[in-house]
């Protein structure tokens, strides 16, 4: 079994950054992707950024310049800097791990970002 636990989030204002972590842990050998998912109320969850374990990057096109990811593979953890943080970026954000293409994925519980004067 696979456990994801992400924590970084929190109220910021507008134009503020947050910098948010995910842990994987349990059976793994290698993670082949983790990304940053998020949902706003009454919305769909949408891709913010993923990394493969190779470094190759993608982005959501409303965060591309702001945000940025970052991989430690040794440890299974990926990171979510987020600058210029703007209200409609107000969601809860997951982490998601996929170990390897056609595996099932895992999912950690979500952490609530706030943007908000």
């Amino acid at each position: 079994q696979v456990q994801v636990v992400e924590s970084g989030g929190g109220l910021v204002q507008p134009g503020g950054s947050l910098r948010l972590s995910c842990a994987a842990s349990g059976s793994i050998f290698t993670i082949y992707v983790m990304g940053w998912y998020r949902q706003a109320p009454g919305k769909q969850r949408e891709l913010v950024a993923s990394m493969t374990s190779g470094g190759r990057t993608n982005y959501g096109d409303s965060v591309k310049g702001r945000f940025t990811i970052s991989r430690e593979n040794a440890k299974n953890t990926v990171y979510l800097q987020m600058n210029n943080l703007k209200p409609e970026d107000t969601a809860v954000y997951y982490c998601n791990a996929l170990l390897a293409r056609g595996r099932p994925d895992f999912w950690g519980q979500g952490t609530q970002v706030t943007v908000s004067s």
